[in-house]
């Protein structure tokens, strides 16, 4: 990328994803008092004195640990350090310089990159409490008093990491970058697959459902185009939604959805369509956005000649409302048919902006009228006068008529599916508006 990268790191409970979310200029890292909250790279992009850059939370660094979520974080911050141009360092006032805190440092003195120390929850503006200078004791330069909840010294510590930015070059425009995200019930294989695409372990997979809590960007250029993959904690039902830092997840996964161009609905070839799929469907289909259904772990399906046949038309018989979304049989686990993904994210997003001239959307409509009349109600017929494309992401077609009462569903349905039989638009959902004559 040519934009500057920003790796916030530390040990757990410090204060790095408030900090990151105040760089970021909004909530998108989970904030609580938990150890170990976040647990994956996260992205967000901010910008100092004019200069654009991308900034990294990361999950606490626990040097010595046996726990395997631990050790992955640890994995995870040290790949973030790896990727970065300038390390902030965030310790904490409150608790003063730990065995970690040593840890870590001689850690990153051993990396090459710029380190700025941050001491955070210096909350009280002013001259620094006493305790703020034995931070001068991990031999990191001079540390930098803030208060990430209050915003106290963050100009002063983007200054410092401004200096270490290399030099700026003109940023390549990243208009044609499609946005994808990765969604679906908890354990469904999303992660796995985000790793498989990337070819490296960019997110923590695991068994335990829930592992995933933030949503996740990454960014891929292939011969297919520019991408940038979100991968999103799992959408649970409502009733099982408990812990307050679950509630943030699965609003970080609708907050996915609305920021994507193109959704990757993962269904888990073992379990088929369950209710909780079709809701996560749903969330998509309701946003108008382009839509590819993946059935994964197919390598786990006893088949024959019949199997994918048949487990399509139990998919579009329990996601009725989407038929328009292609079917695609992967398995994450050993990188079946995932190259033909890509494929189908730039043909179902070309489809979801495409935008269709007004003159060919009547020739279709008098084509359709010509062929089933509109409907009557107490002898009074529908008049439809002509239409036309009002918008794209997704395709919606405003049709101006007599009575607007008089245009029902199914024959708005039946046009719907004349538009498509002429034009595709596979992957997308479609809008039609009804206006009726004299109303603006």
């Amino acid at each position: 990328m040519g934009k500057p990268v920003v790796a916030i790191v530390g040990r757990p409970n410090v204060g790095k994803s408030q900090l990151f979310n105040r760089l970021a200029g909004k909530r998108l890292s989970i904030v609580e008092d938990t150890p170990g909250v976040t647990r994956d790279r996260l992205y967000a992009d901010s910008d100092w004195r004019g200069r654009n850059f991308s900034v990294i939370d990361t999950g606490g660094i626990e040097p010595s640990t046996d726990n395997e979520i631990l050790k992955f974080m640890r994995f995870q911050a040290e790949t973030a350090i790896h990727h970065a141009d300038v390390i902030i360092f965030i310790t904490d006032l409150r608790t003063g310089i730990t065995a970690s805190d040593e840890d870590v440092a001689a850690m990153l003195q051993k990396c090459g990159k710029p380190i700025v120390l941050a001491v955070n929850k210096c909350d009280r503006p002013g001259a620094p409490d006493p305790d703020f200078y034995e931070f001068y004791n991990l031999g990191l330069g001079e540390p930098f008093a803030i208060s990430a909840l209050h915003g106290y010294g963050i100009g002063e510590l983007l200054d410092a990491a401004y200096a270490h930015f290399p030099a700026e070059e003109d940023d390549e425009s990243d208009a044609d970058r499609i946005r994808v995200a990765l969604i679906g019930k908890p354990n469904v294989g999303k992660s796995s697959l985000l790793n498989r695409v990337l070819g490296e372990e960019r997110v923590i997979v695991s068994e335990v459902a829930g592992t995933t809590r933030d949503s996740v960007d990454a960014e891929l250029e292939n011969e297919h185009g520019k991408f940038t993959f979100i991968d999103t904690a799992g959408i649970r039902k409502k009733s099982k939604v408990e812990e307050k830092i679950e509630k943030f997840s699965v609003m970080r996964s609708l907050m996915a959805v609305e920021r994507a161009d193109v959704c990757v609905i993962m269904i888990d070839a073992t379990e088929g369509v369950t209710e909780q799929d079709t809701k996560v469907a749903g969330e998509a289909h309701n946003a108008g956005k382009a839509c590819i259904i993946v059935v994964n772990k197919w390598d786990l399906v006893e088949k024959d000649g019949k199997t994918m046949k048949e487990y399509t038309l139990r998919v579009r018989e329990g996601l009725a409302y989407m038929p328009y979304a292609p079917v695609l049989f992967i398995s994450a686990l050993n990188g079946q048919r995932v190259s033909s993904l890509f494929e189908l994210i730039v043909q179902v997003y070309e489809q979801n902006h495409r935008r269709i001239p007004t003159g060919q959307l009547n020739s279709v409509l008098a084509e359709a009228t010509a062929r089933v009349q509109p409907p009557t109600d107490k002898g009074r017929r529908l008049k439809i006068y002509y239409m036309t494309q009002a918008s794209t992401a997704p395709p919606t077609f405003v049709c101006f008529c007599n009575d607007a009462r008089l245009f029902h569903f199914s024959y708005q349905r039946y046009l719907e599916n004349q538009i498509r039989g002429v034009y595709g638009l596979d992957g997308t959902p479609v809008r039609m508006v009804v206006r009726q004559r004299g109303e603006k």
